[in-house]
């Protein structure tokens, strides 16, 4: 017997988003003796604790920002602002599965958008 699940519902969002959501998980596990972090879970916390640079309403505010440029959509956008690219190899890096390459000004819009925030 194989039981399938529907997704219902898909929403982006950026790691500096998922830590305070993480953080309430950890605590409500902290305060019940009984329940387990579960090791899973813990790696995601590390990963977040280690990874988010910037606080949720900054990192809604950039990919806000790159959305409204050209070639960059939402997917792209959270990617971005999780990694905050540095020049214009790592931003290439992530546009490497695309069926397009940005020019040198597209790249260097995107990069001025994210060292405003780093």
């Amino acid at each position: 017997m194989t039981i399938f699940k529907e997704k219902v519902d898909e929403e982006y969002i950026t790691i500096s988003e998922v830590k305070p959501l993480l953080g309430e998980v950890e605590a409500e596990r902290a305060a019940d003796e009984d329940r387990e972090l579960r090791y899973e879970l813990a790696r995601a916390i590390e990963h977040v604790n280690r990874y988010a640079v910037l606080d949720p309403e900054e990192a809604r505010e950039l990919v806000d920002q790159l959305i409204e440029l050209d070639k960059v959509n939402e997917k792209t956008a959270h990617k971005i602002v999780d990694i905050l690219p540095q020049d214009r190899t790592e931003l290439r890096s992530i546009y490497a599965k695309e069926r397009f390459a940005l020019d040198g000004d597209e790249l260097d819009e995107i990069l001025n958008l994210v060292s405003k925030y780093v």
